[in-house]
């Protein structure tokens, strides 16, 4: 595992900018503090994309450097690497990462997961099996006319948390406070990476850059783009400067290695 996460680490050699970089990057509120810095940039190319897709337009060549998930980073850790000490975590509760259920979380048995998501899929499955001692059956999830009902359990991830949040459920579990709770740890949802075989020094400082003046600006930043994604203005506010983190640390590493281990031993991760 040390060194699945020695690919993780950031480069620290002295480089400037450069262009020609094609990102793709996570379409929500939560990545706009990472890539706000980017505006501007000669030669650089943002993909937005839901995190489910990112993977296939690494693989398929549209984009240089991803916004991964974690989980598909480890599913193709030989073929790719950690580009720059940028990410999206949460050190606690998420906001945009939660289950609603209508019945209490111990006794949900099958889970409809939105199709935006892999890593909150697995961590679901992880929290239950370690809070609850039970596997969940996973279903994808779609929503339902009013008249024909909805699931009992739901996993939704992103703005939609936000704007679309669905009624009628009594339970709601944030998966990074559950997390929190289990292991007293900070989670990481997605960090740049792209393939090996490629020097990235200097997209890692471009990207680093990015992420420090989205950060140092922040209140900003969800001014200008949270009308854009349906949200409330103090609520995008108190999101992107208090709930979200964007710097990797050695507890969100520790958090890694913990994951990727706890979802090894129960088979999650082939």
């Amino acid at each position: 595992m040390d060194a699945i996460l020695a690919d993780l680490r950031p480069t620290t050699e002295n480089s400037h900018p450069t262009s020609g970089c094609r990102l793709g990057v996570v379409s929500f509120l939560n990545a706009r503090p990472l890539q706000a810095g980017l505006a501007g940039q000669p030669g650089v190319a943002v993909n937005p994309a839901v995190p489910s897709r990112l993977a296939d337009l690494l693989r398929e060549g549209a984009c240089d450097v991803a916004l991964l998930p974690v989980v598909d980073f480890f599913r193709n850790r030989d073929r790719l690497v950690g580009v720059s000490n940028a990410c999206i975590a949460s050190d606690g509760e998420t906001m945009t990462v939660r289950v609603f259920s209508r019945v209490p979380p111990d006794r949900i048995k099958v889970l409809h997961v939105d199709g935006d998501s892999h890593t909150s899929v697995i961590l679901a499955q992880v929290l239950w099996r370690e809070l609850y001692g039970h596997a969940l059956v996973i279903e994808p999830y779609r929503p339902a006319p009013r008249e024909t009902g909805s699931p009992d359990a739901v996993l939704l991830i992103g703005d939609k948390v936000i704007n679309e949040a669905p009624r009628g459920f009594g339970f709601e579990v944030d998966l990074g406070a559950a997390w929190k709770h289990l292991t007293g740890l900070p989670f990481v949802f997605a960090a740049w990476f792209g393939r090996r075989d490629v020097d990235h020094t200097l997209t890692a400082k471009l990207l680093e850059q990015a992420r420090d003046a989205g950060v140092r600006d922040v209140e900003h930043v969800a001014a200008l783009f949270a009308p854009q994604h349906g949200w409330p203005l103090d609520t995008a506010k108190t999101y992107l400067r208090d709930v979200m983190r964007y710097t990797l640390t050695p507890d969100m590493r520790s958090a890694m290695e913990r994951f990727f281990a706890l979802a090894e031993r129960h088979g999650l991760l082939p």
